[in-house]
């Protein structure tokens, strides 16, 4: 890593949806885990549509299985939009699992915090993953093998950001949490300010009214990823977005926790499967939702990182990042 690490990354042009929203997805490491359990209890088809990159070949040893060590993820929201044509890593958070207390703490890392890390070009949050994936592919991987590179290359360095072992990715795209959210019959969250924002060079058409209503999944992206509106009123910042985050995600996790329906299931085993990838090995895929069948909202502690803007970064505040730090190593060794 330290040849990748001197190389300076470019910073991104913004653009106006938010990709953080996508990280609500990988709920499936969250609250689709309980969801997702009861289906595997059914029938092992159940995990058909979940796509797993690790290597058929590795084995996991049972005294090192999920089902019995704590575990940490690095969950990424990929913007795959063909409007776009790009593939934006903007969207992070950092979960840990506890399989004795089946318990979670998921820290938000807004994208553009400023990362100083010995080794690494200080650059902004989502900056780093596409240099990797370049670095890769200048090494000569294909697209996708250079893509699972820089996931690890990812995880190692905010590994090493927060004091703790990552030991997978998954990543999920916007339509998937569009996709969810429709299949588990919609959300009802606090909607904090009126939102209207129209682009039409990418098709974004968010037009919400303020106060308690349920979003279906298309309104659901819209109020998650709002920035701002056109005529430059009612901002929404990094650390507002987080906020609508745990909010929507903790209504998906209690919602998944009370499905009976093995058909609404099966909806968001698709919804799901056909818009995440992951590098947990596959029979381990099975033992994380097992363990944490049933896990729902107030089992799982959200840390949205905090700081101050001065363009062009975030600088994150000391005490609350050193206190999500804690968090975490706390939740692996608990």
């Amino acid at each position: 890593m330290s040849r990748k690490a001197t190389h300076a990354v470019r910073p991104k042009k913004k653009n106006y949806w938010p990709r953080r929203i996508m990280v609500l997805l990988l709920l499936v490491l969250v609250g689709v885990a309980g969801y997702l359990g009861y289906l595997v209890y059914v029938s092992k088809d159940a995990l058909k549509d979940i796509t797993t990159d690790a290597d058929p070949a590795v084995v996991v040893a049972p005294e090192d299985s999920v089902k019995v060590k704590p575990v940490a993820f690095m969950l990424l929201g990929m913007d795959t939009r063909k409007q776009t044509g790009s593939l934006n890593t903007d969207v992070m958070m950092v979960a840990a699992f506890n399989p004795a207390t089946k318990s979670a703490v998921v820290v938000s890392i807004p994208r553009d915090s400023r990362i100083a890390l010995s080794g690494y070009k200080i650059n902004k949050a989502n900056a780093y993953f596409a240099r990797f994936r370049a670095l890769e592919k200048g090494d000569g991987l294909d697209n996708a093998e250079a893509e699972k590179a820089a996931k690890k290359d990812l995880r190692t360095m905010f590994g090493k950001f927060f004091g703790i072992p990552i030991d997978y990715t998954a990543t999920i795209n916007f339509q998937g949490f569009a996709d969810v959210v429709d299949a588990l019959g919609g959300v009802t969250v606090d909607v904090d300010m009126d939102m209207h924002y129209v682009d039409n060079a990418d098709g974004t058409n968010i037009d919400l009214a303020k106060g308690r209503q349920k979003l279906m999944g298309d309104d659901a992206l819209d109020f998650v990823r709002y920035r701002k509106s056109n005529d430059g009123k009612n901002m929404s910042s990094d650390f507002d977005r987080n906020r609508r985050e745990s909010q929507v995600l903790g209504q998906i996790a209690d919602k998944m926790k009370s499905f009976s329906s093995v058909p609404k299931i099966a909806g968001v085993i698709k919804a799901v499967g056909n818009n995440l990838r992951m590098d947990i090995p596959a029979n381990e895929v099975e033992n994380m939702l097992k363990t944490y069948y049933g896990i729902g909202a107030n089992d799982i502690t959200f840390i949205p990182l905090e700081g101050t803007w001065k363009s062009p970064y975030v600088y994150l505040d000391d005490a609350k990042l050193q206190a999500a730090k804690d968090a975490l190593s706390a939740k692996l060794a608990e």
